[in-house]
């Protein structure tokens, strides 16, 4: 036999020894009031109406009660079958702008720390798909392979900042030529990748490789972060103050969002491109409306000892313990009275 929930047969076990010890030191106090009001002598005749053992015996029902209770809510199981559990999903990327430009401020914190926490959020609804992350600037690099170890995921993307690539600039054909390489090459489908960036393509013919993608059967769904107005670009000086990022002719530099390129990255692969508002990053709809609708593989499959949930007999002891406790008198039948 074995438990479910070990928490609530150790503290289950606390309350109902606290509960046992509460009731016998209101009999010993009961006790000493009673012949503190009488003599010893006296006792016997003032309460011989009362039956003192049915009394005992009512409380040892409540606590044998409460621990039957405790015993269920701890879920005791014995007995088992094998059960074969098929684990199935898609293999998704995400790709993430590390570039100066995510550090701009038009959507806040910034489209960088926004991006991470929509990325989060999107770990904690998936099921069974792996996933794998990649960071990309001027160069891309997978932080993270396809892993279904969610927590793992999300200390890899909590590491992301603008300096974890050191290649200044925005190369999205590196980070789509590396997840290209990453996925298994049995199959060219269950591939699905999520690109977040401003879409300042500024290496790299990021279209020509998204044709590459979509020949290895690569979904791809473009996400924009920013606005078209654009922002100045604020990044930490030596000192650690906040300062406006220059050119090498020392203009400040504005990043724009450049969703013509995004678009038409999502286009050639039979994916969507979706713009990130602060109300709605878009990857939400990306992944229940797309992703968790396209054809799933066979990720794992492996047999499992299914127990047996066996909660109902404690707690049916239990409740018969509480039925019968009021049917036991603490009055004593006058003939027991006359002896």
């Amino acid at each position: 036999m074995q438990f479910a929930n070990y928490t609530f047969l150790a503290y289950g076990f606390l309350i109902v020894a606290a509960a046992a010890a509460f009731l016998v030191w209101s009999f010993k106090k009961r006790r000493r009031a009673w012949e503190e009001f009488a003599q010893r002598h006296l006792l016997e005749e003032l309460f011989s109406s009362l039956n003192q053992k049915a009394r005992k015996v009512r409380a040892l029902l409540f606590i044998l009660a409460l621990f039957f209770s405790v015993i269920a809510l701890a879920r005791p199981q014995w007995g088992f079958s094998w059960e074969e559990v098929k684990r199935q999903g898609v293999d998704v990327f995400i790709a993430v702008d590390t570039s100066k430009s995510m550090l701009t401020k038009d959507i806040k914190p910034s489209r960088l720390e926004r991006a991470k926490l929509a990325v989060k959020d999107l770990a904690g609804r998936l099921s069974g798909d792996r996933v794998g992350l990649i960071a990309f600037a001027g160069t891309a690099f997978v932080q993270c392979p396809l892993t279904v170890d969610y927590p793992g995921f999300v200390l890899a993307l909590d590491s992301l900042s603008g300096d974890s690539i050191p290649q200044g600039g925005t190369s999205i054909s590196t980070a789509i030529k590396e997840a290209i390489k990453s996925y298994p090459k049995d199959s060219k489908k269950y591939k699905a990748m999520v690109i977040i960036t401003d879409g300042e393509d500024h290496e790299g013919d990021a279209l020509a490789l998204a044709g590459e993608a979509a020949k290895e059967g690569v979904r791809i769904f473009t996400v924009g972060v920013g606005t078209k107005e654009g922002e100045l670009i604020q990044v930490a000086d030596d000192r650690g103050s906040s300062e406006f990022l220059k050119d090498r002719e020392g203009n400040v530099i504005k990043s724009r969002l450049n969703e013509e390129i995004l678009q038409k990255i999502a286009l050639a692969t039979n994916g969507v491109y979706v713009k990130a508002t602060p109300a709605d990053f878009g990857l939400d709809f990306i992944y229940k409306e797309k992703i968790s609708r396209m054809e799933k593989r066979e990720l794992e499959s492996k047999t499992i000892k299914h127990y047996r949930e066996r909660f109902q007999v404690p707690l049916a002891l239990a409740f018969l313990l509480l039925l019968a406790e009021p049917f036991i008198s603490e009055r004593r039948e006058e003939k027991d009275k006359r002896q």
